[in-house]
């Protein structure tokens, strides 16, 4: 078996984070078909994927040089990855809204915040890698 290093052990898998939030999106539009038209779905997909895309924006540019030694140079990366995901949450809001705009409003909404929620989740969603026994 492969070793792995202290880094590749430490190092945080999101995987399942975004995985519940695209099932908790699914959820939600498969209760909005049921209660309603495919407006709704395609509402309720908008309004999770304006909660999915920027957090996979934030774990992608929050985490790019895991192995930097320098405590600030970790810290701005986070910061420019937090402002880096309000303004792509903005900017897909404001794209949506205007190109858009959801015919159901209550689904879009509900599938964000659900979506949004599943960040609460995240200590028991993302945990470190198992380390294989050797």
């Amino acid at each position: 078996m492969q070793r792995m290093t202290i880094t590749q052990r430490r190092r945080l898998d999101f995987k399942r984070l975004f995985q519940a939030q695209l099932v908790t999106t699914m959820v939600v539009m498969l209760v909005a078909a049921w209660l309603a038209d495919q407006e709704a779905v395609l509402s309720a997909w908008m309004g999770g994927m304006i909660s999915l895309l920027p957090s996979m924006y934030f774990v992608w540019r929050g985490t790019r040089q895991p192995r930097s030694k320098q405590q600030q140079r970790n810290v701005l990366n986070l910061y420019q990855a937090a402002m880096g995901k309000f303004s792509l949450t903005a900017a897909l809001f404001v794209v949506t809204f205007v190109l858009v705009p959801p015919s159901n409003p209550a689904f879009f909404f509900v599938a964000y915040v659900v979506a949004q929620l599943m960040h609460w989740l995240t200590p028991w969603l993302v945990r470190e890698r198992s380390t294989p026994k050797t």
